[in-house]
């Protein structure tokens, strides 16, 4: 994230902060809140429910959120603002959601310092390395052409070229980078999941069938509140009106705030250490959860787009 993070699109995103500022309040206020209600519920396996209620506690996704953002026509700086900051604030809000909503419900001490640490790890430090390659690579391409200007020794200009074009070469082949990464990050949870396979398999398929059709229904009730509050926040609030009701940053907040970031929930579930259960058993929901919403938002930008095209043609 952190060598693909172009600091310019961050800046695009600051005259939509109302709705970015309300993204933000939905992915790490309201969807955590209802990790306490999804706890209540009575399941077997218990690791099931337990999941998709830690599953709720968990930033927006890392990349689909975005890219489904640009083919639905929305502000993809936006989209990426809330992103990056969504997942950044996790590393604080995470542990204390998780502590709050799910810890004190099962009776268990979670290890919130530990937790927080290995986010800073999982997040926060690769972000940093990322940027820093990034930005390292433009001044160093500056640096060789202020050297050369001075005839200074070859020496110091070869230092520098290990650094020249990551920026250029990682925005040349951003599509490639992202297909690296979901790769990469569908590992994961694979791994995870293979670790309990006997005890899937013990599972019953009704368990599977109901436990989906609750992550479902969870992504359905997450896009229509974002949904509907923004529209009642337009009317509210007549002063940023123009920003609430354009289409292009709706869209961005609706998507971007009604996903789950399955690899965090995965690094965590890892931490915790089977505190809270199961790591497989944990896992398997939010994997479904994660395919589901992925799934849902497709259908739903195809909506868009096709309705976009009929207004079009309208025209």
């Amino acid at each position: 994230q952190g060598l693909t993070l172009r600091t310019k699109e961050l800046g695009a995103a600051l005259q939509a902060w109302p709705a970015g500022l309300f993204g933000l309040g939905s992915i790490l206020l309201f969807t955590p809140f209802l990790a306490q209600f999804l706890v209540q519920i009575q399941f077997f396996p218990r690791e099931f429910i337990t999941g998709l209620a830690m599953f709720c506690c968990m930033p927006t996704t890392l990349s689909s959120g975005v890219t489904l953002t640009q083919l639905a026509g929305g502000n993809s700086a936006l989209a990426l603002a809330m992103t990056v900051i969504s997942n950044l604030l996790g590393i604080m809000f995470v542990p204390l959601s998780l502590a709050k909503y799910i810890g004190t419900g099962a009776g268990v001490s979670l290890p919130t310092k530990e937790l927080f640490r290995s986010l800073v790890n999982t997040l926060l430090v690769p972000l940093i390395l990322g940027k820093v390659a990034r930005e390292t690579s433009k001044g160093a391409q500056d640096l060789i052409s202020f050297l050369k200007l001075l005839s200074l020794g070859k020496f110091l200009i070869w230092t520098c070229i290990p650094y020249v074009g990551i920026a250029e070469f990682v925005d040349g082949n951003r599509q490639g980078f992202s297909v690296l990464s979901a790769v990469l990050l569908s590992l994961v949870p694979w791994i995870q999941v293979s670790r309990s396979r006997s005890l899937l398999l013990s599972v019953k398929p009704k368990a599977f069938a109901i436990i989906v059709t609750i992550g479902v229904l969870l992504h359905l009730a997450l896009l229509a509140f974002n949904a509907t509050t923004l529209q009642v926040l337009s009317c509210l609030k007549q002063k940023e009106e123009s920003v609430l009701t354009r289409k292009e940053y709706a869209r961005a907040v609706i998507l971007v705030a009604s996903q789950k970031t399955l690899p965090v929930l995965v690094a965590v579930v890892e931490q915790l250490g089977g505190a809270l259960g199961e790591s497989g058993l944990l896992v398997i929901p939010c994997v479904a959860a994660h395919i589901n919403q992925i799934i849902i938002d497709s259908i739903l930008v195809n909506w868009w787009r096709q309705r976009d095209q009929r207004s079009t043609s309208a025209k």
